[in-house]
């Protein structure tokens, strides 16, 4: 075979393999990208002017394939794959020559390498945008369910302020009325702890309403972490839970509202005791930018099922057993927040436990 024709049959085994790559890359399932990226490798590897002394290799983010392992050296070509201009990975080709073979690579395999680097590069392009794409559907959802639900709480606790507020002082008169009748006047105390008990639920469904009137003033968030601490260090001590505080700041000021502030700290640091286990740690970070000064609380429970996560800030909701909480400590919590124009969101840790992260503007 001439040189004309070796040339050309090696142009046509590198169009070969760019066609298969694109029809690969085209029917990807992008559950079994490890399926697609060890059939790009092995399609490289038969396009080389070598296919039998060739293997190829690919690694992109914490996927490794390749036709055999191997150890980068002279004879290995190189492309960067570049997902958003910024490179995630590599093609790695090596000849495997014997001891007094002289091979190399041509120039065109080259430009092959670098044609398939720029079409992984654009695929997993495709798979991050269709990620952000789901996770933007599920957070638009997910507002759009704790939107809804802030208007009927609001409206039930609006509805049910009135007769609450007709039972405690109609029952305060009763009490007075039978003051000769201690039997009676412990029924009618009951009424009244209950009555005063449903106050304060409604409240808690107005705070996550965002109902409730608020006094911004300008605040330093450390003393506030400092005094809920102290309130809650001998439950600390009485559920043999420690805590870690690390702020590396000595103020942190932003425009807040100074109760519903410690309501936030008190109820997240509840929340974090209640799911430690013992001799565990409850980590509390704070720390700010130019905008935002942001709360970190986490623990070493067994943080949250996977089909939980999304309704942790539901009124209602809990994962305590029956008689153990109302389930609207953390919706309270997002109340508050969300009416001094912040965020708060909920994840698992990497290794074990639940970070709760809130973020509240300066101003």
């Amino acid at each position: 075979m001439n040189s004309t024709e070796s040339a050309l049959k090696e142009r046509i085994k590198e169009l070969t393999c760019l066609y298969e790559v694109s029809s690969i890359i085209a029917n990807t399932d992008f559950d079994l990208i490890e399926d697609t990226i060890k059939a790009i490798a092995f399609s490289l590897k038969k396009a080389f002017q070598y296919p039998k002394k060739t293997e190829a290799l690919i690694w992109i983010d914490d996927i490794t394939i390749g036709t055999k392992e191997f150890i980068k050296d002279d004879f290995t070509l190189s492309s960067s794959i570049k997902v958003f201009n910024a490179p995630k990975g590599e093609i790695l080709v090596r000849l495997y020559a014997l001891e007094k073979e002289t091979l190399s690579f041509l120039k065109e395999e080259k430009l092959l390498l670098d044609n398939v680097a720029l079409k992984i590069g654009a695929l997993f392009e495709r798979i991050e945008i269709q990620k952000n794409e789901a996770s933007l559907k599920r957070q638009m959802e997910h507002a759009d369910r704790l939107s809804i639900l802030g208007e009927i709480t609001a409206g039930i606790a609006h509805e049910l302020n009135t007769p609450l507020a007709n039972i405690l002082g109609f029952g305060e008169l009763l009490k007075e009325d039978l003051k000769t009748n201690q039997k009676a006047i412990s029924d009618v105390d009951k009424i009244i702890q209950n009555a005063i008990f449903s106050r304060e639920v409604v409240k808690k469904l107005m705070f996550f309403a965002c109902e409730m009137p608020q006094e911004k003033e300008l605040v330093n968030l450390i003393p506030n972490i400092k005094n809920a601490i102290t309130l809650l260090e001998a439950t600390f001590k009485k559920e043999h839970v420690n805590y870690q505080v690390n702020i590396k700041d000595d103020e942190l000021w932003l425009r807040a509202d100074p109760i519903q502030l410690t309501q936030i700290i008190f109820n997240l640091l509840i929340n974090a005791i209640y799911f430690s286990p013992k001799d565990s740690i409850v980590h509390i970070e704070a720390s700010s930018n130019k905008k935002e000064v942001i709360l970190k609380i986490s623990d070493q429970g067994v943080g949250f099922k996977k089909e939980d996560i999304d309704k942790v800030f539901q009124p209602f909701f809990t994962t305590k057993p029956q008689g153990d909480g109302s389930g609207l400590g953390l919706s309270v919590v997002h109340g508050i927040v969300a009416s001094h124009k912040g965020s708060i969101v909920a994840k698992n840790n990497s290794k074990k436990g639940a970070t709760f992260i809130v973020r509240l503007p300066k101003d």
